[in-house]
């Protein structure tokens, strides 16, 4: 669950990042300039956009994909509760001559 969320995580800003650079691309010659001076906030942005969009994926897929999943495996607690049943025994080659 953890890896599906972080792969989806990583294409969603991925993707971000690639719109991102087509609508900033008037910047481009600034960069060097951008980047020394606000590389630091840019970078902490990210790192916090990237926690909220993995929580948020995380949640959402937690949501969905293990919907009544209690119920769904109820049967496997009520045969763990049940007392154990004894398996039977093969009889050993010897006995059998």
């Amino acid at each position: 669950m953890i890896g599906n969320a972080l792969l989806c995580s990583i294409a969603i800003l991925l993707a971000y990042g690639v719109w991102l650079m087509d609508q900033l691309r008037f910047m481009a010659r600034y960069k060097g300039v951008l980047f020394q001076a606000y590389g630091p906030t840019i970078l902490i942005f990210l790192s916090v956009l990237f926690l909220n969009l993995f929580a948020g994926v995380l949640a959402v897929s937690r949501r969905f994909f293990l919907k009544n999943t209690g119920r769904k495996l109820s049967h496997l607690d009520k045969q763990f509760q049940v007392s154990r049943a004894d398996m039977p025994v093969l009889p050993n080659e010897e006995e059998m001559t």
